[in-house]
């Protein structure tokens, strides 16, 4: 940002050393996710990508197809579904899933129309960490010639993923730098060689003429080392966070009238989401935050909704219940000092919050 601030597009000499800067974090990105460099374009973040993949197709296809169908995951970006449905005359099927949260290949392939024109779903759930069959429901979308684009924002450094082995049938990948410590306002949209899909910025030639606007060097410099730091012991992360995770998991369980959302073993080694009964998950955030420890009750893209988490909602648990919905995470920073914390403040809190609720009685007045 101060030694090397030429444009990365234009052609003299403080330019061209951020080009290669540019292009140094292009292969790393390309390496970490086994692609090749000219398969990764860099976006503002998970978002735009997720945009790009989506409208990008949908509107490349209606060009060559009389019929057109987007085809999603109920649970991954259903707002962008429901607009690009409603502004543009797509039809959108959401896919059910089970209790776990995990959608059945075999639905989705019995759910292909004649003019389905692409496949999404989510490769890690944000909220209750479950993660989803890829690899199968990237075949059920080969075998029928559809693109497939799957959100791994959750997935990078947490998951090892490889787009010429297991994920070989994922055409489009979006993902996004601070989801692996890396800065925020940058991120990438995987698009295999031979992809159709529309361009969703318009104006320059930067990025191959697919994606115009000028690179934000900085933050495409720091993603590309945070990827190449994240991806560089994945086994060895999982282990230490899992051992963590299992051992809160356990501990909170232990408090009466809560369960555990999600997978219980196919979920991200650091995701945890718990609900309880007869208190408000607000509340529940609101006074861990005053104890030092920083939660959520569902996604920070939804911060701002009053209602139930859909993701809760879409396995089955009861609206009043996934009021008290709570989600813990851990990352490289977290110790066993920090689990020992939170298992001792925790189920203080929520016996406050019990105790304050009309409708709450303890088990010892239910017995009698």
């Amino acid at each position: 940002m101060k030694e090397h601030f030429g444009n990365p597009s234009s052609l003299y000499s403080i330019g061209r050393e951020g080009k290669e800067a540019v292009e140094t974090a292009r292969e790393k990105l390309a390496k970490a996710l086994g692609a090749r460099p000219e398969e990764i374009y860099f976006t503002s973040g998970g978002t735009e990508s997720d945009n790009w993949a989506v409208k990008g197709t949908a509107f490349a296809r209606r060009k060559k197809r009389k019929a057109h169908y987007y085809h999603a995951n109920r649970t991954p970006c259903s707002p962008l579904s429901l607009r690009v449905s409603r502004n543009t005359g797509f039809d959108v099927t959401y896919l059910p899933v089970d209790e776990y949260g995990l959608v059945d290949p075999a639905e989705l392939e019995a759910a292909i129309r004649e003019d389905t024109i692409l496949i999404s779903v989510m490769y890690a759930n944000n909220e209750i960490g479950t993660i989803e069959p890829v690899s199968e429901i990237g075949k059920v979308a080969r075998e029928h010639g559809i693109p497939f684009h799957t959100d791994a924002v959750q997935a990078i450094g947490n998951i090892p993923l490889d787009l010429s082995g297991k994920e070989r049938d994922v055409d489009m990948l979006s993902l996004s730098s601070h989801k692996f410590y890396g800065p925020k306002g940058i991120g990438a949209l995987y698009i295999r060689d031979g992809i159709e899909i529309d361009n969703y910025m318009h104006g320059g030639a930067q990025e191959r003429e697919k994606r115009a606007g000028t690179e934000n060097v900085a933050g495409i410099m720091g993603m590309g080392k945070a990827i190449e730091l994240a991806t560089a012991n994945i086994e060895g992360h999982n282990e230490k966070i899992r051992k963590m995770r299992d051992r809160l998991r356990a501990g909170i369980l232990e408090i009466p009238e809560c369960r555990l959302n999600g997978h219980p073993e196919k979920r991200l080694s650091g995701n945890l989401n718990f609900s309880f009964e007869y208190i408000e998950g607000e509340s529940l955030l609101l006074m861990l935050d005053q104890m030092g420890i920083c939660s959520s009750t569902g996604s920070a893209c939804s911060s701002g909704s009053l209602g139930p988490s859909h993701v809760l909602s879409a396995i089955g648990v009861p609206p009043e219940i996934a009021q008290g919905s709570l989600r813990l995470t851990l990352g490289d920073a977290n110790t066993e000092e920090d689990i020992n914390y939170v298992l001792e403040v925790l189920p203080e809190i929520v016996g406050k919050l019990r105790a304050i609720s009309p409708f709450y009685k303890p088990a010892s007045v239910c017995e009698k």
